[in-house]
């Protein structure tokens, strides 16, 4: 079963209080609310949802890019080094890096819907959504191996995916996100902590993904391990 992006507009917010805003036309600073598809997470490791899908991440707010969407621009995007330790960092709720003179925070965040909306978040920040590069990062905690297991994802628009450290998957061009639009080739997922990441390009509109782990038949894993944003005490 496809399933499209959700491109209705929802009440958008800042998922650390309220964003202010204000012009010279507009002396009165008029707050954001909250996102609705998104909210910060309320217990330290969440199991997926019944169909698979990863619904908590720690998102970093968008970096500006060129918002270009070939494979190969694509990749020249991500491949540029915007923030130090960008493909091994663990980062915790409201870290920081400094990305082109400019000051970028980390925010942990839980999805109800099967997806994670890119727009909603950075919208809710006041963060810019068009010619934007998100990065994301979760950890998927395993009591046993498990081998022969895919990561299956969606985007829009294109982006390009990491377990453990090595990339496994990218899809690209101006799309919308579908489930399990990309599949990876067959990975072990070991006993512990194992971290997934991703680099999302968009070009503009809407923004968001989707990701959940298939077994070695191809049918999405909806227990067997938890979720979380830190690597949980041995």
């Amino acid at each position: 079963m496809k399933f499209l992006s959700h491109r209705f507009p929802v009440l958008l917010a800042s998922l650390v209080g309220p964003v202010w805003l204000a012009s010279a036309a507009d002396p009165v600073a008029t707050p954001r609310p909250p996102a609705a598809s998104l909210t910060r997470p309320a217990t330290p490791e969440k199991a997926p949802g019944a169909a698979g899908f990863i619904q908590r991440w720690s998102l970093l707010e968008p970096i500006p890019v060129n918002g270009l969407l070939t494979d190969s621009a694509v990749r020249a995007t991500v491949k540029a080094e915007y923030f130090t330790n960008q493909l091994s960092v663990l980062p915790a709720e409201g870290d920081k890096v400094m990305v082109q003179g400019k000051e970028l925070a980390w925010h942990a965040v839980d999805t109800r819907e099967y997806n994670v909306n890119l727009y909603h978040f950075a919208y809710a920040l006041g963060k810019p959504t068009s010619n934007v590069l998100f990065w994301g990062v979760t950890v998927i905690n395993c009591p046993r191996e498990m081998p022969n297991v895919r990561l299956a994802i969606g985007s829009n628009a294109s982006s390009i995916w990491w377990v453990n450290g090595r990339e496994v998957i990218g899809i690209y061009g101006d799309r919308q996100t579908v489930v399990d639009d990309g599949v990876s080739p067959r990975v072990t997922l070991k006993k512990g902590a194992n971290v997934i990441r991703c680099a999302v390009v968009n070009g503009g509109g809407a923004t968001d993904f989707c990701a959940r782990i298939l077994d070695a038949e191809g049918e999405p894993i909806s227990n067997g391990y938890t979720i979380s944003l830190s690597a949980p005490n041995p």
